[in-house]
């Protein structure tokens, strides 16, 4: 027995006793036991200090919007900053500490700045860091970043845990094990649907947990013993419990998080301690239950004031007292019902202070009730001692340890929120009730505003039934459900107590009371998002669960507005703060960014490829023969052999992207600077992106494989960027448009076969017609290769030869460029890498990103011709026309000769006037690309001058300081071989 522990009751399994420690001093609880439990039960009230006035804060809920006690749980890598006490499972050996104070929890010298409340008020950071000016930086600053936060990561040491992702798949998923949830979940199992029920929790029932009702003529704890126990026979129905279910995202799909090996204190080595689930389902029913208000009241936020509904789940679940002698305040019959399960338990109840009409007040024998009360004020420090009572003009002081406080519920509907919709007030409910927002995601239970227990059954049961028949399945028949021992759920809505002594806490964590609204109000900064951003009411970890139907109450009422015209903040991922570690998953070290691997990565190695890193790519670089001593030797022989035979290149790592719909042409017509909705099917195009500001941003092709059905090439490096492009700007700029898109890069095995006899090696394995009049440049179609296999045909060309891009199936690539190889061996085609590929794209003039660095237009690379003038609109088009952009002095690329055949040119030197001093005034531009052509037999470069366009003949010097180069160079063209492409079209 502890101070506060029960001889009897609870759930917690008293045989089974574990030793832990807060702050250095031990204690002792029982398996079942949260940390939250285990400390109130030592008489350990003082868990925590505020964040701004560093005020003593106690354990005010029993779940997972705690405000109040945040730890820092484990030690070294293990250790976990601001940790709910109240999810915390207690184990043996556990570990914890109290956060945001120093030099100890009792004596906090941060404390002083209650002192300083008067000048500390709402905003008060915005007013006084504003001068003198040069202290931002030396002293204001560097103060702020110091005191800012609540916990502290573990620096230095590394986390020795393992955590992992997981996708999971279902019918149905339920958000929520108490009663809507379980009879949802009951429901859908019946009738053979794939089920998830999933509860933060670390037992399935809710508040059932905590309750002394009878269900169907037994208690409300063997109610959902029975119940889990079906489910868990029922092999279409998975139960994960100790799992919060994060967000809700695009197509019906959630984010989860389990805590795997959270409770015990040495994870094993081959289990996660936290793993990410993306539920993908049909549909799902959000049975999260309701979170009760608090009361704002002047010395609300003492240790030992919690609400009434936590103050029973401590009692009832854990057999935890949370005083001695207990008040009670409350706006409805909750608080009553925890009067009552109080007396029950033998704990002495003070007082019922009951602020509705004594009409509508119920009697109790036990204690003073005071109907159309009040509470002014509390005293105390460290633990609350006594309430001041208001009523009728006559106040009272009465003694107390403890104090539940009833404002009322608010149903927890964040969760449908989450893709933008607002909850909408109900002034029967005064709540906010969830938004209508998608037939296949509904709220149920207490979520729905039904907060009666055989009526939250009944409701979750008609919402699966709902799901069932929309699914196509046969739902099963419902037997109601009998209740007893339930008080009256309703309450008259109180949102703060005039004329309190002392401050009325709105927000408990962020030290937000009623007169830091009024002055945000005041201010100008009264709606409800501004509030929240000038008071810091409902930020941070809890992000204003507790808070912010209050505080937007109490605006409005300031603005002479109802609660429903204020509104609320915007809710958003993440519901309750998740760990690094799990979204991280296993991407940590070495496999922080994975390493990606063509689907040609095992042909080109036993072809002896040297490989390279290119992002994350492992690209083949090039291909050594025998006699070969430098990678020089290699590069120039496969640029010989590609120019005068054929080459197989793999160019699987270019960005690849699906896009089909009945508006697909005229999606990509706004996303290119090009024309699109022209283009013919069975044809192909190079394709310009620009960003807003009329700079490029990615190039590549765009083929039409049918009318709503085009594929899209981006770079390598953009890939990923390119894909992010094309979804900002549909779901933020044309939300209009019916189109799709996917990302395919890792679906296809796709190769380069270059050069004059590159036809002739591909028609031994193509069966469809490959002539010149039958397959032109820039024509794009399915294929079908001669043993069948369906494939997919581009022909275009990077090096300025005949050439051919060929796509399969991922899985056939390392066999169809075997096949390809044999069937060249006879002409002398040869393997290719991209150095070799560098070199032919330089000399054709064709860029890339070390051209397309996010600083040029497309008249500075000499694409000009890919903007079209027709076009009503695209992105980039209206940020043409700047004179900046028109300025005949801008870098334009160019092609650069060395003087001296034997010079040597680097990439990054600048370009100088001839007899100019090196200087910045004097810089001309830069080097972008540079290769040796074995076809010419000196180096060449692609670089940027000043006018550039209008210089060609112009000799300039390359200058390179920092490598100790310096040389003449002419100015020219940038396509150095074949001019006039006659070998592209052969």
């Amino acid at each position: 027995m502890t101070a506060h522990r029960l001889a009897s009751g609870g759930l917690v399994e008293r045989g089974r006793p574990v030793s832990f420690s807060f702050d250095d001093k031990p204690f002792t609880g029982y398996v079942g036991d949260t940390l939250a439990s285990a400390l109130l039960a030592n008489d350990e009230l003082l868990v925590g200090r505020s964040f701004k006035y560093h005020r003593p804060r106690g354990v005010y809920t029993a779940g997972s919007a705690e405000p109040n006690a945040l730890v820092t749980i484990g030690q070294g890598g293990r250790a976990e900053p601001n940790a709910r006490a109240t999810m915390v499972e207690l184990h043996d050996g556990l570990i914890a500490a109290s956060q945001n104070r120093w030099p100890s929890l009792k004596y906090d010298i941060g404390s002083l700045n209650a002192l300083l409340s008067p000048f500390l008020s709402a905003g008060f950071y915005y007013k006084t860091f504003m001068w003198p000016k040069a202290f931002w930086e030396k002293l204001y600053e560097p103060f702020i970043r110091k005191a800012a936060g609540l916990g502290k990561l573990s620096i230095g040491e590394l986390d020795p845990d393992s955590y992992e992702k997981s996708w999971a798949f279902c019918d149905l998923l339920v958000i929520g094990a108490g009663p809507a949830g379980l009879m949802a979940a009951l429901a859908a199992g019946r009738a053979g649907l794939r089920v998830i029920l999933l509860d933060e929790g670390t037992a399935c029932g809710g508040a059932l947990l905590s309750s002394r009702l009878s269900i169907a003529g037994r208690s409300a704890v063997d109610f959902v013993s029975q119940t889990v126990a079906e489910l868990e026979s029922l092999s279409n129905v998975r139960i994960l419990t100790r799992t919060t279910a994060f967000g809700w995202f695009d197509d019906q799909v959630f984010g989860a998080v389990e805590r795997v090996q959270k409770h015990v204190a040495l994870p094993a080595s081959d289990r996660p301690v936290e793993r990410v689930w993306r539920i993908a389902t049909r549909r799902a029913i959000l049975a999260t239950g309701a979170e009760e208000r608090p009361l704002v009241f002047g010395g609300n936020d003492r240790p030992g004031i919690m609400t009434a509904s936590a103050m029973r789940s401590y009692l009832n679940r854990y057999g935890v007292a949370a005083g001695k002698k207990v008040a009670i305040f409350t706006n409805g019959d909750s608080g009553h019902a925890t009067a009552r399960d109080l007396v029950a338990a033998g704990v002495e109840v003070a007082a019922i202070v009951d602020s509705r009409n004594a009409a509508f007040v119920p009697e109790f024998a036990n204690a003073p009730v005071y109907a159309g009360g009040a509470i002014l004020k509390t005293s105390g420090g460290a633990r609350l001692k006594s309430m001041t009572v208001s009523r009728s003009g006559f106040e009272e002081e009465i003694a107390c340890d403890a104090m539940g406080v009833s404002g009322g519920w608010s149903p927890i509907v964040h969760l449908l929120c989450h893709k933008g919709a607002k909850p909408v007030w109900s002034e029967e409910k005064a709540a906010f009730l969830a938004p209508d927002v998608d037939p296949a995601f509904v709220p149920a239970g207490s979520a729905n505003g039904v907060y009666g227990t055989a009526e939250a059954l009944a409701d979750g049961w008609r919402k699966a039934v709902d799901a069932i028949e929309a699914l196509g399945a046969t739902a099963p028949a419902y037997a109601g459900v009998d209740v007893e021992g339930e008080a009256n759920p309703s309450f008259t809505p109180i949102y703060f107590v005039p004329g309190a002594r002392a401050k009325a806490f709105v927000d408990f964590q962020n030290d937000v009371h009623i007169k830091d609204l009024g002055l945000a109000v005041r201010e100008g900064y009264g709606h409800v998002e501004l509030a929240k951003r000038y008071t810091t009411n409902g930020m941070a970890t809890d992000q204003g669960k507790l808070g912010n139907v209050n505080a937007s109450a109490i605006v409005a009422a300031m603005r002479g507005i109802s609660p429903g015209e204020a509104g609320t903040t915007t809710f958003r991922p993440f519901y309750t703060p998740v760990t690094f570690g799990a979204l991280a998953g296993s991407a940590r070290f070495e496999h922080a960014r994975p390493i990606r691997y063509s689907p040609l990565h095992n042909w080109a190695k036993k072809n002896g490829a040297v490989m390279v890193e290119t992002g994350l790519w492992y690209r083949s670089s090039w291909f050594p023969k025998a006699g070969e001593k430098t990678w020089r030797e290699s590069v120039d022989r496969e640029v010989m052999t590609v120019r005068s035979r054929a080459g197989l290149c793999d160019v699987s790592t270019l960005g690849k992207i699906e896009i089909a719909g009945p508006d697909a042409a005229e999606f990509l017509n706004r996303i290119y600077s090009n024309p699109v909705l022209k283009l013919a099917v069975g044809r192909a195009r190079y394709g310009l992106m620009l960003r807003e500001d009329g700079m490029v941003y990615d190039d590549g092709t765009i083929a039409r494989f049918g009318d709503n059905h085009f594929f899209i090439t981006t770079t390598t490096a953009y890939a990923a960027e390119v894909m992010a492009h094309l979804e900002f700007y549909h779901q933020t700029a044309w939300p209009e448009l019916d189109v799709r898109y996917v990302s395919v890069t890792d679906e296809w095995a796709q190769m380069s076969i270059v050069g004059p006899k590159s036809r002739t090696i591909l028609e031994q394995l193509i069966a469809d017609d490959l002539s010149d009049a039958a397959f032109p440049f820039m024509a794009a179609r399915k294929v079908t290769l001669k043993d069948g296999l369906s494939a997919r045909l581009f022909r275009i060309s990077f090096s300025g030869e005949l050439a051919y891009e060929l796509a399969v199936p991922a899985g056939y690539g390392e066999a169809v460029a075997d096949a390809i190889m044999d069937a060249g061996a006879a002409d002398g085609i040869c393997a290719y890498g991209v150095e070799a590929l560098n070199v032919m794209r330089i000399e054709k003039g064709h860029v890339t990103h070390s051209e397309l660095d996010g600083r040029v237009t497309a008249d500075d690379v000499g694409l000009g011709k890919l903007v079209s003038q027709s076009k009503p609109d695209f992105i980039g088009k209206r940020m043409l026309d700047r004179f900046g952009l028109k300025a005949a002095d801008r870098p334009q690329l160019v092609g650069l000769k060395p003087v001296d055949p034997k010079d040597e040119i680097k990439a990054g030197a600048h370009i100088l006037k001839a007899g100019a001093t090196p200087s910045t005034p004097n810089d001309q531009g830069w080097v972008s690309s540079v290769c040796y052509s074995p076809s010419l037999g000196h180096m060449i470069a692609l670089g940027f001058v000043k006018s550039g366009h209008e210089r060609m003949g112009e000799t300039v010097v390359i200058w390179d300081k920092l490598r100790g180069l310096e040389c003449e160079a002419v100015i020219c063209p940038t396509v150095f071989i074949d001019p006039d492409n006659s070998k592209l079209k052969g």
